[in-house]
């Protein structure tokens, strides 16, 4: 999704501005963990998935932290540019289709006045962007996480940014990787909710979340599903939306 797109206003009530466990008593009964700001998502050299890849933007800071990227874009005009942008790179591969639960071709709404919010989701078409017009549909080719692992290796970090998509990608994974992130917004919520469920019942056990455009995490401890849905929930802007980031137990 175009972050220009999207409304820069947070409105938390003044007892959650400071997320630190000491000072909210929402987190008392939480277990301290590492300082979940100070992690970077991967080191230089692994392998790194981008599902939703658009025209690159975050590919490009991927390589530039020096990981390997498998990009996942179907829409035929973005995958032009990024096979100009990054032709003869060594370090990124550009697959051609979508992600969803099971194999096989999907239908894809086209937005040609902001393709960052054309979408497989019907759903995502009643928020925030009814006012646009998704002027074309596609039949796009469409994989599974499970199987680009099995052809790329298992990724350090999966970043899946798809319009309302989320869940479908993620029910395409049945094992853990190490980290994971999926694009929220308030008004769908409880596809968050659902998506974080089915990461659970994998063995993703921390979760946190980047909102808007900040780059600090909203927590500065790695929480439950649960507790963070509780903290999101408390706050009092229509216009949220953000990354969640979800890590399994057996990362330290």
């Amino acid at each position: 999704m175009d972050r220009e797109l999207r409304s820069n206003r947070i409105s938390w009530p003044k007892s959650c501005l400071n997320y630190s466990m000491n000072s909210n008593p929402l987190f008392s009964k939480i277990t301290p963990h590492i300082d979940a700001r100070r992690q970077a998502l991967f080191k230089a050299g692994d392998l790194v998935f981008d599902i939703g890849a658009n025209i690159g933007n975050k590919a490009a800071e991927f390589l530039a932290s020096g990981a390997r990227v498998v990009c996942f874009e179907p829409q035929p005009d973005c995958l032009i540019i990024l096979q100009q942008r990054f032709a003869g790179n060594p370090h990124l591969v550009i697959e051609g289709c979508g992600l969803a639960a099971q194999a096989g071709e999907l239908e894809m709404s086209i937005c040609s006045a902001a393709n960052t919010i054309s979408t497989f989701s019907e759903e995502w078409k009643k928020g925030r962007f009814a006012g646009y017009k998704w002027d074309r549909k596609v039949s796009v080719p469409v994989t599974t996480l499970d199987a680009a692992i099995v052809r790329y290796g298992r990724p350090a970090y999966i970043k899946v940014d798809v319009e309302g998509f989320e869940l479908d990608v993620l029910r395409g994974l049945s094992s853990c990787v190490p980290l994971l992130s999926f694009e929220f917004t308030s008004e769908i919520l409880a596809i968050g909710r659902d998506c974080a469920r089915h990461l659970e019942s994998l063995g993703f056990c921390k979760f946190n979340a980047k909102l808007n455009t900040l780059d600090n995490y909203v927590s500065y401890c790695w929480l439950s599903a649960e507790e963070l849905f509780t903290l999101l929930s408390l706050s009092s802007d229509p216009g949220m939306w953000g990354d969640i980031y979800a890590q399994a137990d057996f990362v330290e």
